[in-house]
């Protein structure tokens, strides 16, 4: 599956009230759900010694999954397709890769 179908066939379970502007609701999923995403991470470290078993991946790529709806329901909110943000943002890493700008702060470097 490509970004594009996902963020179509996404949108077909993509039912949340209005909230002032409709990319808030989806906004504020993308950050619980990427904040269970690091919870679940931070317990791996707590209670598993760092060890990642299948039963935590599972439950991560569930998770990651729930991550992927949000963003691809905040970029179709925002007229934005995941195609082109992957490939905006993979041209942006390769320019900074060729000019040994990877490592660092800050969006403009």
């Amino acid at each position: 599956m490509n970004f594009n179908d996902y963020q179509t066939k996404s949108r077909m379970t993509a039912k949340y009230p209005a909230i002032g502007h409709s990319v808030i609701y989806p906004t504020l999923g993308l950050v619980n759900e990427a904040g269970e995403v690091a919870g679940k991470i931070k317990k791996v470290f707590r209670d598993k010694d760092g060890e990642i078993n299948e039963e935590t991946r599972d439950a991560l790529k569930a998770e990651l999954g729930d991550v992927l709806w949000y963003l691809a329901q905040v970029a179709t909110e925002l007229g934005l397709s995941l195609d082109e943000i992957a490939e905006y943002n993979i041209g942006k890493l390769m320019d900074r890769l060729e000019r040994g700008k990877i490592k660092g702060d800050g969006d403009n470097r």
